[in-house]
């Protein structure tokens, strides 16, 4: 079994999601590159020398956006997919969600573009320039607060996104003010993470999870914590890894490990999620009229 098959159930993330009666508008498929890793001063030094000028090739990524009535701006949420990629049930119900809570969604498809069903034994860290291709183009659309927008991630993705709320991101070649302000990690591999993070964040994860495993974050939040870090970790008690998957209901065993869903956890994990979200936009909000 590979380190990141555990990755594979968090593209089922909200499938039993809280309902609301939002609408979904302007729903649709979009495109952008993904960001380059930014050269370093050594390389710039070597190419200016050679008179060569520096352009990594960026991939296309494909996306689905979709927004609030209304003209916005509107704080966002970037969504990024589990490792067995993004389905179309998961993409309708995050965008029912999030447009529910006047948010735009964009929910980021890292392998149709690549020709890649699912990719459960790689980290896959171009999903790195993936997510900041998605919140630089996030950024310019008019009915979008580019101060406002935040990552959310499950599995694979989760891990994606707690190195966005890192330092991890400096090495990419994006604008030094265009940041998430803030992550949502739905049972991320907090054993294989080493970043310090700079920002805020939620993890949610089971308690029984034997594939991404509860105790790993724990320590991993301890340590975040003591260096002053603002972040919070749920654990579900008797739930499992993928316990948001309402088609598990009576469980079963994957490579080795059992997943099963936890209408409980899942419903809860919907409402701390809202929580938090609107926390940190509240509060973006506020510091930026403090500042202008």
């Amino acid at each position: 079994m590979g380190l990141w098959a555990g990755a594979c159930f968090g593209s089922a993330l909200f499938a039993a999601c809280v309902c609301n009666n939002a609408v979904v508008l302007a729903e649709e498929l979009v495109r952008f590159g993904n960001v380059p890793v930014r050269a370093s001063q050594i390389q710039q030094r070597m190419a200016q020398e050679r008179g060569e000028t520096l352009r990594a090739a960026a991939d296309t990524i494909e996306g689905h956006l979709s927004k609030p009535e209304g003209n916005g701006p509107f704080p966002a949420v970037v969504y990024l997919h589990g490792c067995a990629g993004l389905s179309e049930n998961v993409r309708m119900n995050i965008a029912q969600l999030m447009t529910g809570w006047k948010y735009v969604s964009l929910a980021v498809d890292s392998f149709t573009s690549r020709g890649i069903k699912d990719q459960c034994n790689d980290p896959a860290a171009y999903r790195l320039g993936d997510a900041l291709g998605a919140l630089s183009y996030l950024s310019r659309l008019p009915f979008v607060d580019p101060q406002r927008i935040a990552v959310v991630g499950s599995s694979q993705g989760a891990s994606v996104a707690l190195r966005l709320a890192s330092n991890y991101e400096d090495i990419f070649d994006v604008p030094r003010d265009l940041r998430f302000i803030a992550a949502v990690a739905y049972y991320p591999m907090c054993g294989i993470m080493t970043e310090s993070l700079v920002r805020p964040a939620l993890i949610m994860i089971g308690e029984l999870d034997d594939w991404t495993p509860a105790r790993d974050c724990d320590l991993w939040t301890k340590w975040q914590i003591k260096n002053g870090v603002p972040l919070k970790l749920i654990v579900y008690p008797g739930a499992y890894h993928a316990f948001d998957v309402s088609a598990l209901a009576d469980g079963k065993e994957s490579f080795g490990h059992w997943v099963k869903y936890d209408a409980t956890a899942a419903a809860g994990s919907v409402q701390e999620m809202q929580r938090f979200l609107a926390s940190q936009f509240s509060r973006a909000r506020r510091y930026n009229r403090n500042v202008r």
